[in-house]
């Protein structure tokens, strides 16, 4: 019998529980996927907390890599030893050792990446790659402020942008971490505990403001972020790390420059599998070209999903963090 990692009520990182777990066998269109890495998200909090609701018990997890280990009826793409991975474009339950999933949501790897190296990019590398090249094209020259620059997405993002041609700014809450996302292409740095944002970002960019702000930590830095940008410029809200953004007036955005405002989500973006081959493959073409170098802060088993989910709220971790089977 395989093992999972269990929530059977909302709280903190103590309600995760390692249980017996049958993934069953797959039926038509679908295969056992024996995971070998999962990746750990800020939006396993969200649902842990009851942030955003899930049905309880269920099994948190979005994000995976490993080998198929069987195929159901109907399933040709696929073969036993493949290795794959698959995004949050699907039902959550990533946290087992194994798992059966449709066929249609996984991706084969190449040859050139590991299965710790994809579960630590499969739902950061692809949003960021929605982020930076759908919610808003960004081109060359453009100037971009980018909160929490030193974590899971932050140095994917980063890399992205710079190699898009961006001048990024990054925010991060200690010299460690500015120094990390300065060697991972910001081209500015800010530390939001010491330094208001808004005014180093003016004095950054001769006051104009950025084109774009890409933020992921939410209540915190949401007037800050607003304040930062040019006129007609655009917010990208996608993360709540400090809390949910507070109810505001549309009159806002006029005051502040005629801004425009979007709350964009992986499965929106990655709503078909014909959308979902196209952005992993442009995922992985970045890593394999090196011009995005995934970078894996913290292992721990999967047993161990408290104890990494501790970590992550106390903003302790920089990069990604993956569970180990």
């Amino acid at each position: 019998m395989d093992g999972a990692i269990i929530v059977r009520r909302h709280g903190g990182p103590e309600v995760l529980e390692w249980a017996r777990d049958d993934p069953g066998a797959p039926g038509p269109g679908e295969v056992l996927v024996r995971h070998t890495a999962v990746g750990l998200n800020f939006i396993d909090v969200y649902h842990r907390t009851g942030l955003y609701m899930l049905d309880l018990p269920f099994v948190p997890g979005s994000e995976g890599a490993g080998v198929v280990e069987e195929v159901g009826e109907g399933v040709d793409d696929f073969r036993v030893g493949d290795r794959v991975a698959y995004t949050s474009n699907g039902p959550e339950g990533a946290y087992r050792e194994a798992r059966v999933l449709p066929a249609a949501r996984l991706v084969h790897l190449p040859d050139e990446i590991d299965e710790e190296t994809a579960a630590a990019i499969m739902v950061k590398g692809c949003t960021v790659e929605y982020l930076v090249r759908r919610t808003h094209a960004v081109q060359a020259g453009e100037m971009v402020l980018l909160h929490a620059a030193a974590g899971g997405v932050g140095l994917l993002a980063t890399q992205w942008l710079a190699a898009l041609g961006a001048t990024v700014i990054g925010t991060a809450g200690s010299e460690e971490k500015a120094a990390l996302a300065r060697e991972h292409g910001c081209a500015h740095t800010i530390l939001y505990r010491e330094q208001s944002v808004p005014e180093r970002v003016r004095e950054i960019t001769e006051g104009r403001g950025v084109d774009v702000v890409y933020d992921s930590v939410g209540k915190d830095t949401w007037d800050g972020s607003l304040d930062s940008l040019k006129p007609r410029g655009l917010m990208v809200t996608f993360g709540n790390a400090s809390g949910a953004v507070p109810p505001f007036s549309p009159l806002v955005l006029a005051k502040k420059g005629s801004l425009f405002v979007t709350r964009p989500t992986l499965r929106d973006y990655y709503a078909t599998q014909e959308e979902t081959a196209e952005g992993c493959a442009a995922l992985f073409d970045m890593v394999v070209a090196g011009k995005v170098r995934p970078h894996v802060g913290a292992r721990y088993p999967l047993r161990e999903a408290a104890e990494a989910h501790r970590a992550l709220e106390s903003r302790a971790t920089v990069g990604s963090t993956v569970l180990l089977t």
